[in-house]
């Protein structure tokens, strides 16, 4: 429903259905293309089984991690190796979520289409030891049916975008020559990256066209538990600037006693943290005036343009925005790719 709100988008054929339902044959039709001719296959499966959330998502099961880290010295300067054994366990495992066999339904699309080249993007998560023999049998799958593969991290801020979103993509094209990732065209203070080029785009830049009351939204003033914390915590900081590791005087919690973006608050003048598609009533980021961030802001975080639209309720503008890849980000990636498949072209064509 976004896609058909939106003008950009009025004469694209628009299917919704389950791609484990969804023929290659579908596709070519409704884009109206035969088998070869398509230019790119874009997509990527949803992110949940590969996050770091999904490493413990069962309930109370992130505090009791911590709670026997910290008995076993596995917080602060205890021993390293009590450390990694604490990290060990998982209690989601990818390869027993359902939404995992959608690699293999990527790759059953990409085998029945052809295009000349694919995009795939997911977490940089699904690197971690527990989704790599996944990731490694996806990789393996796509170069089996004829592509040149390539894969890269990326972070959305070096790419403009208001953001500081790592993610993995994985490109591909038909022959022997696998596509490069895009350079950065911004840098990220405090990171190592290209000293001469402009600074990465505040949070401040990228959500001041919605600053006004008049954009304001019912549910962005800050009511409940942690109201007051939130208040006292400094924009650019987190809970543990009330614990005594931050020096304190009247420590309301323990370091590396909650989730990480537990009363996080944007800086005006940084890049924002990673935008999730279902935070909790306590999970930044935080706006810097002590409120939680519009809809509007959401998607300017993201890169989206003004004129955007998204269709559905807040709740479900809120989940499209932080579910999506940065358009700048992914513009970036696709320019890359449609150069290279030009450029092959363009060298068949001089045989």
């Amino acid at each position: 429903e976004t896609l058909r709100v939106n003008p950009q988008f009025r004469k694209t054929a628009i299917l919704r259905a389950d791609i484990a339902k969804l023929s290659g044959a579908a596709l070519l039709q409704a884009a109206q293309m035969k088998r070869g001719e398509v230019g790119h296959l874009i997509g990527g499966p949803p992110c949940q089984p590969f996050s770091k959330a999904g490493y413990w998502t069962s309930s109370g099961d992130e505090a009791r991690r911590r709670e026997a880290q910290r008995a076993e010295g596995g917080f602060g300067d205890g021993p390293k190796e009590k450390q990694k054994s604490a990290k060990r366990s998982r209690v989601h495992d990818p390869d027993r979520d359902p939404r995992s066999g959608l690699l293999d339904e990527y790759v059953r699309i990409l085998r029945s289409t052809q295009p000349e080249g694919f995009i795939f993007e997911n977490v940089t998560s699904i690197l971690h030891p527990t989704s790599r023999a996944m990731f490694d049998r996806f990789i393996a799958a796509c170069r089996g049916v004829g592509y040149a593969v390539n894969y890269f991290p990326l972070n959305a801020a070096n790419f403009g975008v208001a953001q500081k979103r790592k993610r993995v993509f994985v490109a591909g094209l038909k022959g022997k020559v696998a596509p490069s990732g895009p350079k950065a065209t911004n840098r990220i203070e405090d990171e190592p990256g290209e000293d001469g080029l402009p600074r990465a785009v505040s949070a401040g830049e990228a959500i001041a066209p919605f600053a006004s009351k008049a954009q304001s939204e019912p549910n962005e003033v800050i009511t409940g538990k942690w109201a007051q914390q939130l208040f006292e915590v400094p924009p650019g900081w987190n809970y543990k600037a009330l614990s005594s590791w931050a020096g304190h005087p009247r420590p309301v919690f323990e370091a590396e006693s909650r989730y990480w973006h537990f009363l996080l608050k944007l800086h005006p003048d940084k890049p924002s943290w990673t935008i999730a598609a279902s935070p909790g009533p306590w999970t930044g980021p935080f706006h810097w005036d002590n409120r939680r961030l519009r809809t509007a802001e959401l998607a300017g975080l993201q890169g989206f343009p003004v004129s955007y639209e998204f269709a559905g309720t807040v709740r479900s503008k809120r989940r499209q925005i932080g579910n999506a890849v940065p358009p700048p980000l992914a513009a970036a990636v696709i320019r890359l790719v449609a150069a290279e498949i030009c450029g092959t072209r363009q060298s068949r064509a001089g045989r």
